[in-house]
């Protein structure tokens, strides 16, 4: 957390300590407010002085021009008597815009909250100037768990797969593997070029068991197909003239091995998405099929 004005300034009270719950707008620290106050309060005599010059001149005008109107007086008094008051009128409005500028300087000697949470650090005390950070330290920290999102970095390789609305799965290994469902709230059309790799960000519903900074295991759905038939990876195979997997099929009274020649997809886990080649129903060996040919009369046991 900075201050306000960019400048900061000398710590005179410290209201809040390590550990407190803060609401955004409350007021952390009082900074000197001394030279901001005496500027204030010059301020505002000089706005009063002006003002009451003002009146006088209003009053001085508006005697001039009832005279000049009874064809008493000089013209040039009239016009100077105007002149007074445009004058004190300008004078006037740079007085108040300097006395705003004063009562806004004073108030950021309030050192305030800005944002609710819980106030994780304070790293100052009474007497030393409060900048906003010491080093790379912060002099006040707040976090706020009510609001939290989740970063992770994605290969490259997958930029076109993963959009916005892609669901994901985040599992927090320090937080008892908790899992969380959210969304890709933010795909990076970035790739960082040290990394090769894009940004994701997804928000994450509050939860007292969850931390900033923790971190987590992270799944993303960047394929779906609801009807897609799948066998274990293990059973496909290849010859010379493609890939294969063999099922049972009846014929007459027998139970026979037969290759079919499939064209797969995705892999995931141990199942591997099977494009054509195979329909529903179809029973693939998944037993010793590493020794049976295609024909071959499949026995029981």
């Amino acid at each position: 957390m900075a201050p306000r004005n960019g400048q900061g300034g000398i710590v005179r009270a410290i209201y809040v300590k390590q550990g407190d719950n803060v609401r955004k707008g409350q007021t952390l620290l009082k900074l000197d407010d001394a030279i901001p106050r005496q500027q204030l309060e010059a301020a505002i005599q000089q706005v009063s002085t002006v003002k009451a010059q003002l009146e006088l001149a209003k009053t001085t005008y508006q005697r001039q021009k009832n005279l000049w109107d009874n064809n008493i007086g000089a013209e040039m008094q009239v016009i100077q008597a105007k002149a007074n008051v445009d004058q004190l009128n300008a004078q006037l409005r740079a007085a108040e815009a300097q006395a705003g500028s004063a009562r806004e300087q004073l108030g950021f000697t309030n050192v305030v909250a800005d944002i609710s949470g819980t106030l994780d650090q304070v790293n100052v005390r009474v007497g030393e100037a409060f900048v906003g950070m010491m080093g790379t330290t912060p002099q006040l920290s707040i976090v706020n768990t009510g609001v939290l999102k989740l970063h992770v970095n994605v290969p490259e390789t997958y930029i076109d797969r993963v959009k916005t609305g892609s669901p994901l799965v985040v599992t927090l290994p320090d937080a008892n593997n908790k899992i969380i469902k959210t969304t890709a709230s933010v795909v990076s059309k970035l790739i960082d070029p040290a990394s090769r790799s894009f940004y994701v960000e997804a928000n994450v519903p509050s939860d007292p068991a969850i931390r900033a900074n923790q971190i987590a295991k992270v799944q993303i759905q960047d394929y779906s197909r609801p009807d897609a038939i799948t066998v274990p990876v293990n059973t496909l195979q290849t010859d010379q003239t493609g890939k294969y997997v063999l099922v049972a099929i009846k014929e007459g009274n027998k139970l026979v091995a037969r290759k079919k020649t499939v064209i797969v997809g995705e892999l995931y886990g141990d199942r591997l998405e099977v494009k054509s080649g195979l329909s529903a129903g179809d029973q693939i060996i998944t037993d010793g099929f590493q020794n049976l040919y295609d024909g071959q009369v499949i026995t029981t046991r």
